[in-house]
């Protein structure tokens, strides 16, 4: 039997209990983070305009998108501080700095002061603290799987906040769904340090930092080749994605469904889209083939972005397209923090995911700047295009990309096998 064979037929490496218990408790911290972006994006911009200086759309828009401002520019200093000082600490302060920034946009009476405090939100960067920290907890061969549940838990709190932030503002209106992002992240901070299990002895001592190691500073992280294709892998995947979704709310409102029901066609999407995502990766670890996975995928997203200027004139045709994006979407939101957990310098894991997280969120910001500004003079299908060049230019990228291997021998597939 020849060696691609073996690894194909390779028996899937089982989650320990202390695996499980780490990936599914920090996803949850990860998802409340996104929590307070998503939550009120339904119906802030409603509640706005009854705040002094909030029918301006300009401030409205921009007491949205400074979270994400901040929480990128800090990202990096935030998952290097991580590697000195341990994740954990680091994690219970930006939680604690998140929800000081929820209670002073809870109490807030001008936009001017909701935008302080949205960026105050936002300076508790602690995303690439926690990916750091499940690359830390968990074995290589499952490293994948544990982001995975990142991606899944990401989308779940969005979809659920489609659904319930309507009817939580109507009972305890906009500044209540703040206190309760405020009583959650206070919350999730002493879940980090109480529940959240410690790093494997072996994880601490990788993550030590070496004096002199290659790729230890600052320039030879954010230059490192590897690196570098897989920052510009999440810039373009968010930058499509926020750009898809400044257009499409529009389009369905143009096709009479009104917002209250724009659930109906983004929740169905989500679900059944998660539901192939764990058995999609199972089958590409077992098979030696998360490269060829992590391919398709991007090639699926530039077909999705092709046919939406043909298929965006009906709202079925609209869910079925996302039904796809969100598949191809959420394989590549698991595969890449994994992906640059395993290129990046172990005593600079964190550095690394914050630059990172850092494109991440300048790819949100760019995306929904470019979106509404081509969707504005040229129309929907100018943006779809500009999301499908994005998608061939990355494919052009990854196609020379090299899975890292694994430093745990018997415990991971070679993906860089060759028969």
């Amino acid at each position: 039997m020849s060696t691609s064979s073996t690894a194909r037929g390779r028996a899937l490496v089982p989650m320990t209990p202390r695996e499980r218990t780490s990936s599914i408790s920090l996803a949850g911290i990860f998802a409340l983070r996104m929590l307070g972006l998503f939550l009120i994006l339904p119906v802030f911009a409603v509640w706005a305009q009854d705040l002094p200086g909030g029918s301006d759309p300009f401030l409205a828009g921009l007491a949205l998108g400074i979270y994400g401002l901040t929480q990128g520019l800090l990202q990096i200093p935030f998952g290097a501080a991580s590697d000195r000082f341990g994740r954990k600490p680091v994690i219970a302060l930006g939680l604690v700095i998140f929800a000081a920034g929820s209670v002073l946009a809870a109490v807030s009476d001008s936009i001017e002061m909701v935008i302080a405090a949205r960026a105050l939100q936002g300076a508790g960067a602690v995303s690439a603290a926690v990916t750091a920290m499940i690359s830390d907890s968990v074995r290589d061969a499952v490293l994948t799987r544990a982001m995975a549940l990142v991606g899944a838990s990401i989308g779940l709190t969005f979809a659920a906040s489609l659904i319930f932030s309507p009817m939580l503002a109507g009972v305890i209106g906009v500044p209540g769904l703040f206190w309760l992002t405020a009583v959650l992240a206070a919350t999730a901070a002493l879940g980090v340090v109480f529940v959240v299990p410690d790093a494997p002895a072996r994880a601490a001592r990788t993550a030590a930092p070496q004096p002199g190691a290659a790729g230890d500073s600052f320039l030879e992280v954010l230059l490192n080749p590897a690196l570098l294709r897989l920052n510009f892998g999440i810039f373009v995947l968010h930058m499509a994605q926020m750009t898809l979704f400044v257009v499409i709310p529009v389009r369905l409102t143009a096709l009479a469904l009104p917002v209250e029901q724009h659930s109906m066609v983004y929740l169905p999407a989500v679900l059944i889209a998660f539901a192939g995502l764990m058995p999609a990766i199972r089958a590409a670890e077992r098979r030696g083939a998360l490269k060829g996975l992590f391919i398709f995928s991007i090639a699926l997203l530039m077909v999705v972005f092709a046919a939406f200027g043909l298929l965006d004139s009906s709202a079925l045709g609209i869910a079925f397209l996302l039904l796809v994006f969100f598949f191809g979407f959420n394989i590549l939101e698991a595969s890449l923090p994994s992906l640059v957990s395993k290129s990046a310098p172990p005593s600079a894991r964190g550095l690394a995911l914050g630059v990172y997280n850092t494109t991440q969120s300048i790819g949100l910001f760019v995306g929904g700047a470019a979106g509404g500004w081509l969707a504005g003079r040229w129309g929907a299908g100018a943006a779809y295009a500009f999301c499908a060049l994005l998608m061939l230019a990355w494919l052009l990228a990854a196609r020379g990309m090299q899975v890292p291997r694994s430093h745990e021998p018997g415990s991971a597939i070679d993906l860089n096998h060759k028969a």
